[in-house]
């Protein structure tokens, strides 16, 4: 069995967060070989380290993965082989430290520098035996050290420039370490997270602290007025509650750099590197020298140099010893900060992989700090990452990553770790190079050319805009098609890392789009600026199919990336008639660097067009396609099908091609006289193939003959390997089935698409006439497969609420993962709009309205924003937000006013500006104009026609929230504004003034690199639990998050997703504390990576509030559930089925804590939207009558209980008959409540009969127990609990008996003494689709 670490990975010994937390940049991989590899690969704990195969194979734990694909893949299994050090430092007690072999020395630094007691300490080294450790090493190669060595941190080393400047730095890390700003300035990967402010630190020590909540009386439990249901408020500033530990405690005023820098010759050769200027906080103005010795005080002013140490004279090797020594304050402050700084969680400290913005931030003050301000004027080049004097060279690093050994898991692992880091540093370099391009800041490589055709090269980095430049896309929609360009190439190169063909190398590529402009920022090929591009381009062609070329080497590779990417070699005619072969679309280029190697670039058509918005002359659309109006003309002539929709096409025609062949081959059993196959006797292929869609999109499953279809399977395997022993009327079936569903072999089905196909200015051989045919047809098919397969698919799956969409960016992943592109979201939304049970999909309805106007705003918003100066974006920006959003009917746009110039200039100033009209056009836009123009737009682009003229129409008509529209445009548009109650409705003045606009952030597209054995083994784990094999799977899931670990470092989304699974499978099997450990980590993680308000970091809230239930932290619980519910209402509103499972779960816990009144508001609530989501019939609805019942019960109101209960019961007894164990259940609790009525009713009559002197039976209220609530929360959260005496499962459960009572024998024993076995049946998550992942119901 794996053998995981017992402790999750909850052993924060050295994965030292600030390792991670800094992704230690050391030397470019391409200059370090290995070591530079290794240096890429923090690891986040000592049991996440990996043995070599030799080691797994010796110690006979060696696994493999039963993989879907059916190739057995080896899997080394991680061993804990971690040991303990022990460290000794000066001042301090020698302390242990656990290690892993495979971690650097250079990780023990990060742990010390992290440590509270060794924090102000940076340039030291670490001895073994008296022998200094090189920084570099491996732990497993450093001789003599073993479990129990001492290492020493001798005296200290002597500073250089480069490590004076690394200790002020990090001591400015250190001072700044509680303080917010860079998390909401979008800064060093800082994000936020605000689930401290909920748990008032109540879940430390895995909820093992004072558990409140037990004394009733402790407990607030009333919600803030505006989370109440059915209230109208929606504030803002509650989306960032100031958390206390913001205030940071003040240390020193001023902490910068002098003006007396840098140190004159003579100085230099006394050993002083450089002078700092400090204010202390009792208003000590400091001068202060940094020397190879350390830190002394010198008697410079602000306007005299004397570098002579100040008397008395105090030589310190760390500055903080130097400020101790100064400033009292500062000592006393210093200390409390750190104390505080190593309590909070690491998850809420280290640096997330991808930057994260926030669209609102408070005001801040704006302090002085001298590191912020050197980067600020150094564009930080060159000294970033750590190397001196030089730049990364991207594109080395890039490829290098890519060639690593990838033969075993270790060395897999090193190679993904490698290449996502790489990938990481070159997002973050990107995006700051294409900002500083946009702003002005990079000089053009092409400065005599006008703005729109230069390019610039920034950090070893290439950047073009996204402008048509000399008419390359006139044909395909000019500037409209150069702007969409750039994402094409970006799926194509995603595309093609991830098929990973060995020796095909692709571009670094990353789109920012900023201020109105799409930058696309590119690694540099070796050599490509030398050559004219003719010269360069070996395969492909540079005019969109003019001229051709192509190179056997290239068609040897790109053949291997045809079947997974499902793309047909082919024959184009270049300009002089002569056929050439390609297996790619014409627009790849080939280019072999000076580097050696063969790279490909310009990706846009990696996947075939989309026909329905590319009207063909001469073509016939099929039927589905006409019906919904389509071809229809697109702006651009580049629309391509979704690489899931290609994918989902080919299963489709899969299942069709053996539901064909299976019958062929049973109508030749039955009458073996008739030879003629079905599909011969005159039914065109075309024909064939849509009756059989037809018949399967009615029936929606295949015939039950499995036996036919395995017969089919055994048939085209043994067809295929040719062996010459199959009869030639099985050939003619298989034949046939591949002819009917356009499968390019005729003895296998084996459909790819040719992208080359209806692509302007590509012409083909004759000889390919009736392949060009077929493949047309195909594309047709696929265009029709699109509207009549999928779009139905996705709201059917809307309607289950197996999607559940709660924001724009969770329905752009659920079209997106069918295959569905957003511009066919009006098509969507009609389709919604003609459904039966039309109100079910309201929600549904409602954000792709709030979608559909908040894009059609944003494209507006892009070229209105491209016509404004820097020093008029906050003005443009708040007009164009009160033209969208306010009430406000003809707000003004305040035009930049010069004060710092004089009257008479400001004259000549204004005329000329006037004359540029291009940049104050935007100051004269009108609420009405505009929205006209968003009415417009959504017709144009997404064929939907809005009713409505103004926001407040809008609003109205759509039942849309202003709040929820300017969460969604900000988000899309990178906007920034400040956190303050906005007054949409007031008609007297504008909602936004230029103050509100705090910042524009870059919304940046890349690639995901994935961790493709961790998610193996996530699936394999996934799979387990669902076939009730809880033990194991919790282990495969274990060592899905050590793998995850080590590629990803500690934060990343998929890592959030195993967390929750983790957290969900302890809680079932009764370790609650461990649950509530990991989904504190899931909720950080979530609210770090995806952002504090997104829809999965809702979810996981209300995770979260179910553990802390069942740890009997109930005030906590409300909490959680109020801030669930405070943030569903910001993104969505009220209307929305999860609203339902959030109010039940308020509702049960106010009834757990005997707040009556209140309990009601939500249950009842939550069961009026139940009903109209699941129909009043529903069994979700008859659970919500009972619990609506049971606080009735205990209020003693026992006719309202009565009538919920009936209505339950009704319910149960016609969905599941009389004789089912609820409709039993919901009797039996209708009898009781009976006679306590009856009860309640005798002693009433009794009091009005004999007065004060009744004889009064005592009655029976009780406040319901804990237990009881549980049981109701676990119900209702998804949560199956299972009593010992029933083995055998309903089959909707998917567990067989044998593995249900395995799974009975390796559990503890739960909480709840009378159940055992437990399973989850609500796996309804949904992921981001970087993720990959998708949750189904079962």
């Amino acid at each position: 069995m794996l053998q995981t670490h017992p402790a999750g990975y909850d052993t924060y010994s050295l994965p030292a967060f600030a390792a991670w937390g800094r992704w230690i940049r050391v030397v470019p991989c391409s200059q370090a070989g290995d070591k530079g590899i290794s240096s890429l690969s923090q690891q986040l704990g000592p049991h996440e380290s990996l043995k070599g195969e030799k080691d797994a194979r010796q110690n006979g734990h060696e696994e493999t993965d039963p993989g879907e694909d059916g190739n057995d893949q080896e899997v080394i299994v991680i061993q804990d082989t971690g040991f303990t050090v022990k460290i000794c430092a000066p001042g301090i007690e020698p302390f242990s430290l656990q290690v892993s072999p495979q971690e650097m020395v250079q990780e023990i630094h990060q742990v010390l520098m992290d440590r509270e007691d060794t924090c102000h300490r940076t340039c030291f080294s670490l001895q073994l035996d008296g022998n200094v450790l090189d920084n570099f090493a491996e732990l497993k190669t450093i001789e003599g050290l073993q479990e129990g060595s001492l290492l020493k941190v001798p005296f200290p080393l002597p500073y250089t420039v480069r490590e004076a400047r690394i200790h002020v730095r990090h001591i400015r890390d250190l001072l700044k370490s509680l303080d917010p700003s860079d998390a909401f300035n979008g800064v060093d990967c800082n994000s936020l997270s605000f689930l401290s402010v909920f748990t008032e630190g109540d879940l430390g020590d895995s909820g093992k602290r004072k558990k409140k909540g037990t004394e009733m009386e402790q407990i607030d439990c009333t919600p803030p007025e505006h989370i109440l249901p059915g209230s109208k408020e929606r504030p803002l500033c509650a989306l960032q509650p100031q958390n206390r530990d913001w205030k940071p405690l003040q240390c020193l005023k001023v902490l910068t750099m002098s003006g007396w820098n840098p140190p004159p010759g003579n100085r230099k050769m006394h050993g002083d590197l450089m002078y700092l200027y400090v204010i202390t906080v009792e208003d000590r103005h400091v001068s202060i020298t940094a020397s190879t010795r350390g830190f002394y005080l010198n008697q410079s002013t602000a306007y005299s140099f004397n570098p002579k140490p100040a008397n008395p004279s105090f030589l310190s090797h760390s500055l903080v010893e130097l400020l101790n020594q100064i400033s009292p304050t500062f000592k006393k402050n210093f200390s409390a900060l750190q104390k505080k700084r190593v309590q909070r969680h690491p998850f809420e400290r280290i640096a997330t992989p991808f930057q994260v913005y926030s669209w609102t931030a408070p005001q801040a003050e704006h302090a002085m700090d001298c590191v912020r301000a050197e980067d600020a004027y150094t564009s930080r080049l060159g000294y970033e990452e750590h190397i001196p004097g030089q730049t990364r060279d991207w594109n080395e690093e890039l490829q290098t990553t890519r060639e690593l050994p990838r033969k075993n898991l270790p060395e897999r692992l090193l190679r993904e770790r490698a290449i996502f880091k790489v990938h990481s540093d070159f997002t973050a370099a990107a995006t700051r190079g294409a900002m500083a391009v946009i702003d002005g800041n990079v000089m053009a490589i092409n400065p005599s050319e006008e703005t729109k055709m230069q390019m610039f090269i920034w950090n070893n980095i290439f950047f073009s805009l996204g402008f048509d430049v000399r008419d390359h896309y006139k044909d395909f929609g000019g500037d409209v098609a150069a702007y969409v360009a750039p994402t094409n190439d970006l799926n194509g190169v995603r595309t093609y890392n991830a098929v990973d063909v060995e020796g095909l190398y692709t571009l670094g590529t990353v789109v920012v789009d900023y201020r109105g402009y799409r930058v696309t920022a590119q690694s540099i090929i070796p050599g490509i600026l030398e050559r004219e591009q003719e010269q360069s381009v070996i395969y492909g062609s540079i005019d969109f199919g003019k001229t051709v070329v192509s190179h056997p080497k290239y068609l040897e590779l790109l053949e291997k990336t045809s079947r997974p990417l499902k793309i047909q070699k082919h024959k184009v005619l270049n300009d002089k008639n002569e056929e050439v072969e390609l297996c790619s679309s014409v627009e790849c280029k080939g280019i072999i660097g000076n580097d050696g190697r063969h790279y490909i670039l310009d990706l846009l058509r990696t996947f075939p067009p989309d026909l329905n918005f590319l009207p063909v002359e001469g073509e016939e659309m099929p039927e589905e396609c006409k019906k919904m109006g389509f071809p229809k003309q697109h702006r651009h002539k580049l629309c391509c099908l979704r690489q899931e929709l290609v994918d989902a096409f080919v299963e489709h025609r899969y299942l069709l091609f053996m539901k064909l062949a299976a019958l062929q081959l049973m109508q030749q059993k039955a009458n073996k006289q008739e030879s003629s196959g079905a599909l011969e006797n005159g039914a065109s292929p075309e024909n064939g193939t849509a009756d059989s869609e037809k018949s399967e999109s009615e029936d929606g499953k295949i015939d039950d003959n499995v036996t036919g279809l395995d017969q089919v399977k055994e048939l085209a395997e043994t067809i295929a390997s040719d062996d010459g022993t199959v009869d030639p009327k099985s050939r003619e079936v298989i034949r046939n089935a591949c002819k009917a569903v356009g499968s390019i072999s005729d003895t296998s089905f084996d459909i790819r698409f040719n992208p080359d196909i209806f692509s302007p200015g590509v012409r083909f051989p004759e000889s390919s006439k009736e392949e060009v045919q077929d493949q047309k047809q195909l594309l047709k098919d696929a265009a029709a497969f699109l509207l009549s397969c999928q779009i139905p698919g996705l709201v059917k799956d809307c309607l289950d609420h197996t999607v559940l969409p709660m924001d724009g960016a969770t329905l752009a992943e659920a079209m997106h993962q069918r295959g569905i592109n957003m511009r066919y979201l009006g098509k969507v939304i009609n389709f919604i709009t003609k459904t039966p049970g039309r109100s079910q999909l309201d929600h549904i309805f409602k954000i792709g309205i709030s979608e559909l106007i908040t894009r059609s705003a944003k494209h507006i918003f892009k070229t209105y924003l491209q016509g404004v100066e820097l020093s008029g974006l906050s003005a443009a920006i708040s007009h164009f937000l009160n033209c969208f959003l306010s009430s406000f009917p003809n707000p003004i746009a305040h035009l930049p006013a010069d004060e710092l110039v004089s009257k008479k200039k400001n004259k000549k100033r204004k005329n000329r500006n006037l004359g540029n009209a291009d940049n104050t056009a935007w100051a004269s836009m009108t609420p009405q104009e505009l929205w006209k123009n968003i009415c417009s737009e959504a017709k144009n682009y997404f064929d939907f026609s809005l009713e409505c003229e103004n926001a407040d129409q809008a609003a109205e008509v759509y039942n849309l929230q202003k709040i929820t529209l300017l969460r969604e445009i900000s988000l899309k548009t990178g906007v920034q504004i400040l956190l303050k109650e906005y007054n949409f409705d007031n008609r007297h003045k504008p909602t936004f003034t230029e103050e509100d606009i705090l910042n524009i952030f870059p919304v940046v597209k890349h690639v995901n690199p994935k961790a493709s054995d961790a998610f193996h083994f996530f699936q394999s784990g996934q799979a387990k639990v669902q076939q009730g094999f809880l033990k194991e799977g919790c282990e495969l899931i274990n060592e899905a998050l050590n793998l995850f670990n080590n590629v990803y470092g500690a934060m990343h989304v998929e890592i959030c997703a195993c967390l929750r699974l983790l957290a969900r499978l302890n809680y079932i099997m009764g370790d609650y504390s461990e649950a509530l450990s990991n989904q504190q980590k899931a909720v950080l993680m979530s609210e770090r990576v995806l952002g504090i308000e997104h829809p999965n970091t809702i979810q996981e809230y209300m995770h979260l509030a179910l553990y802390c239930f069942a740890n009997s932290q109930l005030s906590t619980a409300l909490n959680l559930l109020y801030r669930a519910r405070y943030l569903m209402l910001l993104v969505f509103g009220e209307d929305h089925p999860e609203m339902a499972l959030l109010d039940n779960n308020i509702g049960l816990v106010l009834h757990g804590v005997m707040e009556y009144d209140l309990s009601l508001r939500f249950l009842e609530n939550a069961l009026a939207i139940s009903s109209k989501y699941h129909g009043s019939k529903s069994l979700k609805v008859a659970l919500s009558h009972h619990l609506v019942a049971r606080v009735y019960e205990s209020k003693a109101e026992f006719r309202s209980a009565l009538q919920h209960e009936k209505e339950g019961y009704t319910i149960y007894k016609n969905q599941l008959g009389e004789h089912h164990e609820k409709t039993k259940e919901s009797s039996e609790y209708l009898k009781y409540l009976t006679q306590q009525a009856v009860a309640l009713q005798r002693t009433m009559n009794e009091i009005y009969k004999n007065g004060s002197n009744a004889n009064i039976m005592p009655l029976k209220f009780t406040a319901p127990s804990m237990a009881s609530v549980l049981e109701q929360l676990n119900i209702i959260n998804g949560i199956l609990f299972i009593p010992l005496s029933q083995w055998s499962l309903p089959r909707r459960n998917e567990v067989s008996s044998a593995g249900l009572r395995r799974t009975a024998l390796a559990l503890p024993q739960t909480r709840l003494l009378s159940r055992v076995v437990a399973l989850s049946t609500s796996w309804r998550y949904s992921f981001p689709s970087s993720t990959g992942f998708v949750y189904k119901e079962h």
